[in-house]
């Protein structure tokens, strides 16, 4: 297990989507590992594949108070959300240094392989389920800031480039 170096925007991986994953191997638990290590010394409630150059649809979220709770997906894909948004402050260790209010359904029912190979459905809330969907996003070559107004967003990418140049762009997520 590895604490892998995170693509920072604008790499153009973050902007390709992710290959889809014909089934769950060591190479794909090895993967899961690392992304679990990366995701914990950001530290971040969430990473996808793709951020640190693997372009395959993975993702590992792990919201939990206690930590070491990390659902590991393959292929996630919404099947539900919930009518009622909900606003929450997002970020990615991608764009360090800024954040920006996004709204997101409140809870989703996620269909995905899990870390035995297997098909689930599991439901996520909350924080849970804010950081699925930002993690899906990532896989199908999207940024949080893609869900701001393009006034907004350009905002948000000035001062992210303002704050690279001066070093004071943290690696929060």
């Amino acid at each position: 297990m590895t604490v892998r170096a995170i693509l920072l925007w604008p790499d153009k991986r973050l902007r390709t989507p992710c290959a889809e994953v014909e089934a769950v191997d060591d190479v794909v638990r090895a993967a899961w590992d690392d992304m679990i290590d990366t995701m914990d010394a950001m530290p971040g409630v969430g990473l996808a594949a793709c951020q640190i150059g693997v372009m395959r649809r993975l993702a590992v979220v792990d919201a939990s108070e206690a930590r070491g709770q990390a659902v590991r997906m393959a292929n996630p894909h919404v099947l539900h959300a919930s009518v009622e948004p909900r606003a929450h402050d997002e970020a990615s260790p991608c764009l360090p240094g800024v954040s920006a209010q996004v709204m997101r359904p409140r809870a989703v029912t996620v269909r995905f392989l899990n870390a035995d190979g297997l098909v689930e459905d599991r439901d996520f809330v909350g924080l849970w389920a804010v950081s699925v969907q930002h993690q899906i996003d990532h896989l199908a070559g999207r940024m949080y800031f893609d869900r701001l107004s393009r006034t907004r967003r350009a905002m948000l990418l000035r001062k992210a480039e303002k704050a690279a140049k001066t070093g004071k762009a943290g690696r929060s997520g």
